[in-house]
């Protein structure tokens, strides 16, 4: 483990070094409810496996999480499912664009992995089946695993997202027209944009991961996923977690990780610490530009790397 004093300065340093970046990206854009967003601000905390938190910049500030909600809900089917959650769910890399028709088509309506546009929305399906109400259930993890209670939905994008879901809504019926999706598409829609605009923190998104960096364990000692589960998360994390950059991130990042086109990029170091990052202004892939900058520096100076 690092110091706490030399954690804190690197944390600090790299902070400083990241708000130079500003103005170098673009904050998202294709939801108009992100566009209104500053994107002249990053934060960054890390959890410890004792629960002791390290941050620096706007760790304390909300965003909307967007797909790192896609994590969350997978650790939700993977509770309920198992094992049978994988059928009609793929486990791969997907090379394409997250919203990918092109893909989901030629592989007869089964989405490349949990990751993806299509893929969460299949698992929000799954969710549907089972839950009596997934968007209140989703919350309630998030509030439980965070130990911050006052987790809200932000009406007005989850609302915008909805308007301008149209590409999600056609991968839901393209998988709905191969017999892969079971509940009614609009039903669906509504919850999987509710849990993308739900607003979190850094210090939130670390404490809510933090079982995936102590084998399914939270720091109470309560067990949300086994440990061949959360091996098996990390390792979808560290393949499929950044989308197309997903090579680049574990090159220069090297842990498993999930990022949103709010800003945020959430990351594990398996048997030391969970790390999130923040900061609205996103390269060309769509993920935080400061935020890829901040850990790939981490790995350079502390070496949090799995490989």
């Amino acid at each position: 483990m690092v110091p706490m004093a030399e954690l804190q300065s690197v944390l600090e340093s790299i902070t400083n070094e990241a708000r130079e970046l500003f103005g170098q990206g673009q904050v998202a854009n294709y939801i108009p409810a992100l566009e209104k967003i500053c994107g002249k601000q990053f934060g960054v905390a890390i959890c410890d496996l004792k629960g002791n938190i390290y941050q620096a910049g706007d760790a304390n500030t909300n965003f909307s999480i967007q797909s790192i909600s896609k994590l969350f809900t997978l650790i939700q089917a993977v509770q309920i499912y198992g094992e049978k959650l994988w059928e009609g769910l793929g486990r791969e890399p997907s090379g394409t664009r997250f919203n990918s028709l092109v893909q989901l088509e030629s592989e007869q309506g089964v989405p490349r992995n949990p990751f993806i546009n299509a893929g969460a929305l299949l698992v929000c399906d799954r969710l549907e089946s089972r839950c009596s109400a997934p968007n209140f259930q989703l919350l309630n993890l998030l509030k439980s695993l965070s130990g911050n209670q006052q987790l809200t939905v932000n009406q007005i994008v989850a609302r915008s997202e909805l308007e301008h879901g149209s590409r999600n809504a056609a991968m839901a019926y393209l998988m709905k027209a191969f017999n892969n999706f079971h509940n009614p598409v609009e039903k669906v829609l509504e919850s999987y944009t509710h849990h993308c605009a739900i607003e979190m923190n850094c210090i939130d998104l670390v404490r809510a991961a933090l079982p995936l960096a102590n084998q399914g364990q939270c720091q109470n000692g309560d067990l949300v996923l086994t440990s061949k589960q959360t091996k098996r998360i990390n390792a979808i994390l560290a393949t499929c977690g950044l989308y197309d950059e997903a090579g680049e991130f574990a090159f220069k990042v090297g842990l498993p990780g999930k990022s949103g086109v709010g800003g945020g990029i959430l990351a594990i170091y398996p048997g030391h610490y969970t790390i999130c990052v923040w900061s609205p202004e996103l390269n060309q892939a769509g993920n935080s530009l400061a935020g890829m900058f901040a850990l790939e520096k981490l790995n350079e100076l502390l070496h949090f790397s799995i490989y």
